[in-house]
């Protein structure tokens, strides 16, 4: 009974502080129908707990929270995210929660409902629909997707009582989904936490070596802060401006992606601190020539770096975000960023514009423009559905991740694209004819070829010719989702024909051979020829690449000898097998049956690891953060958590992802692959090859090097036991002369 009032007093207080945050907000005080909303939600979630412990009901006012404190949503929002789960999980409908809080709320509650794809329970279907769905009901209100990123941000902050391969799976979707949304929406602040969390899961040790480094250089990071603002602060005074000047850290998950994809260390990476300059302009019509005036007062005082200016004033990112970038040179010799922002620019980079523009009673903002442009180009992917939800996601991301360019039409109309698209991509954006039949452009007056990358400020006419179609190679080069899009869709119906015509050469060659067209003969036709996509199998045949024979009767029949045991080998070429094992037949895959236990690890040994396998798109080796993935077959995959197919992987079948752990302790020998570059010298061959086989005993397996005018690369092939033997000897390389960057290949 005492628990009993202590969990009611936890629930009412929470609650209270969510009243208390929603009265001291700027929006019309609505609290009757949020009260009204929390009792129903605490009545239809009754007795019902979470993993942790705690009951349901904290979820519902977590997520309202969130979208109260965070995101500045209103009431509407607000009854939105306490009822966003009644639907799913109890029985009442949304018929029912239209009769009692109206229709705009039942709306956005049924479209969260249509999204959610149980993303804690068993019933988690494929998140790339999932995706599709939620793009489908944001357009028609953008508060579901709010709430939805509210929602995932709480169930990350909880994450801890999930089973590691539940942790895996949400966290790298959250990565490879909302993340990106959270940022393409503006919601700066919670996009990196979601990063930061989803980092924290799945590399924990990373994780917590990067927290401690900064914690370790802080007091640094606090000296060069304060010299380097003291003089900005005394020129500032002088404008009589009322500013506030921060210090802005990079944060853990930037720093380690940095580390990654630079392959450098954590001292290596002098950008952590920048520093963010927030004023309260005299009026609003004067804020971008007041960010200016600090512009040039500030680089009167230090030198700015002529090529990182970045002028988001006059032309905002398509998120919203307005701010002026500069990169000041120090007295300590470090570059230094300073971001310029009004306080009306800050709680837009914080918060993002879209919990403000279309919802604020007598508000219209340009800002909607931006963001139904995207939703348009959303849409017109999602009016051509994709054969396969994982290329529709790639399409989307291509847009969500895209930083952006301006270019002018030849009327002078300006236009914004992501930056790194090409002449093709603008005649997509501008219109499906002009791209289909699209032979070139001319940019700047300049005739230029269909795959020219275009810079911000060029002008570019399209040229057509009624004589040119589509051609397969163009998918090589465009970056738009849009022109992506829709160029696989015009290839799809240009190929429409040869896949029928595959079908009937398939359809007349198995009545030759008696036999009739079913799955189970495409599923082997497929795997034999490498082509698992049966419109892909038809294609080929229809084309003619693929010419049936004997050989494909034998594989339909089965009569080829050891066919499965012997192809799943394929799957494991770097592990050393003269160690691994005496030379006795290889074990079977191992097959999860109906008594496997998902939520158990997936323990490799010495004995057990020749049942997993083992994919070419990653190597890992003891030590390495690794999971495992039900293939369709059953067996078991292993990949590393970082390795981009398991990205995949982890947004699209979560629920056939595993927790995997070694347990090899330097018995085995695995291949590793590690890449060098530097400044060419005489014996510097010998010196790498010294520190290798001589200090390191270690065996080099293959060794290549080329250099060109002074410099030079290599990649050297080692077989090593673990991952700290690996870091060992790029530790080691890294001290002989003239090697500038040493990295592990993944």
């Amino acid at each position: 009974m005492h628990k009993e009032l202590a969990e009611e007093q936890l629930v009412n207080q929470a609650f209270q502080h969510l009243l208390d945050c929603y009265m001291a907000s700027p929006h019309r005080k609505k609290e009757e129908i949020i009260t009204k909303a929390f009792h129903f939600a605490r009545e239809a979630h009754k007795g019902v707990r979470r993993l942790s412990g705690e009951p349901y009901i904290m979820h519902p006012i977590a997520v309202a929270q969130i979208a109260c404190q965070e995101m500045g949503l209103g009431s509407t929002s607000i009854c939105a995210a306490l009822l966003h789960d009644v639907v799913e999980d109890t029985d009442y409908t949304v018929e029912d929660i239209e009769n009692i809080f109206g229709p705009k709320i039942a709306q956005i509650v049924d479209g969260l409902t249509k999204i959610s794809g149980g993303i804690f329970g068993d019933r988690a279907s494929a998140q790339a629909e999932n995706f599709k769905k939620l793009l489908l009901t944001m357009s028609d209100d953008i508060r579901v997707i709010l709430i939805k990123i509210c929602d995932r941000l709480h169930n990350m902050r909880t994450l801890e009582s999930q089973a590691p391969s539940k942790q895996y799976k949400i966290a790298g979707e959250t990565l490879y989904i909302y993340a990106p949304l959270a940022n393409r929406l503006g919601l700066n602040k919670i996009k990196t936490e979601l990063e930061n969390l989803s980092f924290k899961f799945e590399h924990p040790e990373e994780y917590d070596s990067i927290q401690s480094k900064l914690a370790s250089t802080q007091a640094q990071r606090d000296t060069l802060f304060q010299q380097f603002t003291d003089p900005i602060r005394q020129a500032l005074d002088t404008l009589g401006l009322h500013y506030e000047i921060k210090a802005r850290i990079k944060s853990p998950y930037s720093i380690w992606n940095k580390m990654q994809s630079k392959h450098v260390t954590f001292d290596e990476i002098y950008d952590i601190l920048a520093v963010r300059i927030i004023f309260t302009p005299r009026c609003r019509e004067e804020e971008i020539n007041e960010s200016f005036n600090i512009y040039v007062k500030i680089s009167q005082i230090y030198k700015s770096h002529p090529d990182r200016l970045r002028d988001w004033l006059n032309h905002p990112k398509a998120n919203g975000y307005q701010a002026l970038h500069v990169t000041l040179m120090s007295r300590q010799g470090r570059w230094i960023e300073v971001q310029i922002r009004s306080d009306r620019m800050n709680e837009i980079a914080e918060q993002g514009f879209a919990a403000h523009w279309k919802y604020k009673e007598g508000e219209v903002n340009e800002d909607e423009n931006e963001l139904n442009g995207w939703l348009r180009t959303i849409k017109e992917i999602l009016d051509d559905p994709q054969p396969d939800a994982m290329d529709f996601l790639d399409a989307i991301k291509l847009n969500l991740y895209a930083s952006e360019i301006f270019v002018f039409t030849p009327k002078g109309e300006i236009k914004t694209l992501p930056a790194g698209c090409t002449a093709l991509d603008f005649a997509f954006q501008l219109h499906t004819f002009l791209g289909s039949h699209c032979i070139g452009a001319k940019v700047n007056h300049r005739l230029v070829p269909l795959s020219h990358k275009l810079q911000s400020g060029d002008q570019v006419e399209i040229l057509t010719s009624k004589s040119q179609h589509v051609d397969p190679s163009w998918i090589n080069f465009v970056s738009t989702a849009k022109a992506r899009g829709k160029i696989q869709a015009i290839l799809r119906r240009n190929n429409r024909e040869l896949q029928k015509r595959g079908e009937e050469i398939l359809k007349d060659w198995l009545a030759k051979n008696e036999l009739q067209l079913t799955s189970s003969i495409l599923d082997k036709l497929g795997e034999f020829h490498g082509t698992p996509r049966h419109e892909e199998l038809f294609l080929q045949l229809g084309n003619h690449s693929i010419i049936l024979g004997e050989k494909d009767l034998d594989e339909i029949l089965g009569r080829r000898k050891n066919s499965n045991s012997r192809n799943w080998l394929k799957y494991v070429p770097f592990i050393d097998s003269e160690k691994r094992r005496p030379k006795t037949n290889p074990k079977e895959p191992l097959v999860v049956g109906q008594g496997f236990d998902r939520k158990k690890p997936c323990i490799l040994t010495p004995s057990s690891i020749d049942r997993y396998l083992f994919p070419t798109c990653c190597h890992p080796i003891p030590g390495d953060d690794i999971l495992g993935y039900i293939d369709n077959k059953d067996r078991v995959e292993i990949h590393q958590r970082a390795c981009p197919v398991a990205n995949r992987l982890k947004s699209s079948y979560g629920n056939r992802i595993l927790d995997a752990k070694w347990d090899i302790h330097g018995n085995l020998l695995f291949d590793a692959t590690i890449e060098i570059r530097g400044i060419d010298r005489h014996g510097l061959l010998h010196d790498v090859a010294d520190v290798i086989s001589g200090e390191l005993n270690v065996d080099i397996r293959r060794l290549t090097i080329a250099g060109n005018e002074g410099l030079f690369e290599g990649t050297l092939e080692l077989r090593i036991h673990n991952r700290d033997e690996c870091q060992a000897i790029v530790n080691s390389l890294k001290k002989i002369e003239g090697l500038h960057e040493v990295q592990r290949i993944i």
